[in-house]
Formats: C-alpha cells, sequence, structure tokens
C-alpha cells in the first residue's frame, strides 16, 4: 500500500461516507485513510493523517466544503482536493476552483470515474466533470462570470482594442495572440486544435501556452479557465 493514493472523505451522510470508503478500498491503488462527517473535521483530521487527496462535499453543517478545501490548502499545499457533490451550479464550481480544488464531480460519477479523478489530483492534475466543463463553458457563453463593471456583450470577447471592443490593457502582460489562446483553451479547444483555428504549429501554440501559464500562473489548464473568466477574457 507504500504507493497507493491517500485518500480521505468528507461527507455529512454517514451512508455515503461508508460507501466510499469501502469503494475505494477496493478500487486498487486507493488507500482511504479517514472520513469526516463536515468542514471543521475535515480540516483537523487533513492536518493529523496528511491524505494525498480529499473527496470534498461542499453543502455540510460547521464548516461547508469550500471554507474546508481553502484551509487544507493553505495548510498543506501538497494535499490536493477533488470536489464531490450534487451541486454543480456555477458559482458552486468558481467558489470550490477559487479555494484550490483540483477536480470537480457531481455523485452521479461512477467508482471508475472517481478514481480516474483521485489518481489525476494526486498526480497534481485537474481533473472535472463532463457536465461541470459544460456548465464552465456555458457560463462564459452567457457572460455570467465576468467582473463587475467588464461591459460588453457577445461571446468568446478577447483582445485589445480591435474588433471584439475591449480598450482596456490586457491582465498580466498578455499579448493579444496569449489571451486569444487563453480564450481559446477555456472553450474547451485541444492544442491541436488551438493550431488548427490559429494556423499555426501545435509546437507554437505550446509555447503560447508555456508563456501565458507562467504569466498569470496556472499549473493546468483548469486554473487558467477559472483565470479567463475572472479576468473577463471570456464572456
Amino acid at each position: 500500500m507504500s504507493d497507493a493514493v491517500r485518500v480521505m472523505v468528507v461527507d455529512d451522510q454517514g451512508l455515503v461516507r461508508e460507501g466510499l470508503m469501502t469503494l475505494l478500498d477496493a478500487a486498487g491503488g486507493i488507500d482511504p485513510v479517514a472520513a469526516a462527517s463536515d468542514g471543521e473535521e475535515a480540516v483537523r483530521l487533513a492536518a493529523h493523517y496528511l491524505p494525498d487527496v480529499v473527496l470534498m462535499d461542499l453543502r455540510m453543517p460547521r464548516m461547508d466544503g469550500v471554507e474546508a478545501t481553502r484551509r487544507i490548502r493553505e495548510a498543506r499545499p501538497e494535499t490536493e482536493v477533488v470536489v464531490l457533490t450534487t451541486h454543480a451550479d456555477e458559482d458552486s464550481i468558481l467558489d470550490a476552483m477559487r479555494a484550490g480544488a483540483r477536480g470537480y464531480l457531481t455523485k452521479d460519477a461512477g467508482i471508475a470515474e472517481i478514481s480516474r479523478a483521485v489518481h489525476a489530483a494526486a498526480a497534481h492534475h485537474a481533473f472535472l466533470d463532463p457536465e461541470v466543463q459544460a456548465r464552465l463553458l456555458e457560463a462564459a457563453t452567457n457572460g455570467r462570470s465576468q467582473p463587475a463593471g467588464a461591459g460588453g456583450a457577445g461571446t468568446g470577447a478577447v483582445g485589445e482594442g480591435g474588433a471584439h471592443g475591449r480598450s482596456e490593457p490586457l491582465p498580466d502582460d498578455l499579448t493579444p495572440r496569449e489571451a486569444e489562446v487563453l480564450r481559446l483553451i477555456a472553450a474547451g479547444l485541444s492544442n491541436a486544435e488551438i493550431a488548427a483555428e490559429l494556423v499555426v504549429s501545435a509546437a507554437t501554440v505550446k509555447t503560447h501556452i508555456n508563456h501565458v501559464f507562467a504569466k498569470i500562473g496556472a499549473r493546468d489548464r483548469a486554473q487558467a479557465v477559472h483565470y479567463a473568466y475572472t479576468r473577463g477574457l471570456v464572456r
């Protein structure tokens, strides 16, 4: 079990906690080390058991999953959090991501998908439920996640002046091309699809993405997507 991913389950429903602990134990490559019934207990047990990954519910008494995620990540950044909840609304998703969640699943997920999310998070990779990705793209299309006062209309607006009508400087010294690459990442395009869209090589796209991640401090595409929404680069 030395190479197994140490996982803590957090959920206020006892049956859910017990079921997840049993399923994770049988999944292979996962060592369920603890279970907590609310956010306060999760913070305390995380400091004691030092899990690699926390499976976190959101709506719980005393302390919700967002605040628990924030505290666990602040105390021990190497511990990753995967949200597992019935809530897939835009506000819940963005709040969890802002708090430091690495993955987000709904409780419709099967144990195979949960196991993949756990292993992805343990490797410090993002893992988002397809429904969650769809909600984020819908939010970008509808412009609901832009900051107050950002103004403007239309979908996928990115850039500095020109056809998209943004006259203010781009944040973090992003170039117009880097902002366009970021917009396409937020739209869910792969590197190859971005290359085809911009009529450049895949190597050029990778270089742009590396520059974008360095400038905005993103570790992965999920954080880059969150950045694009919160800075109003995607509408």
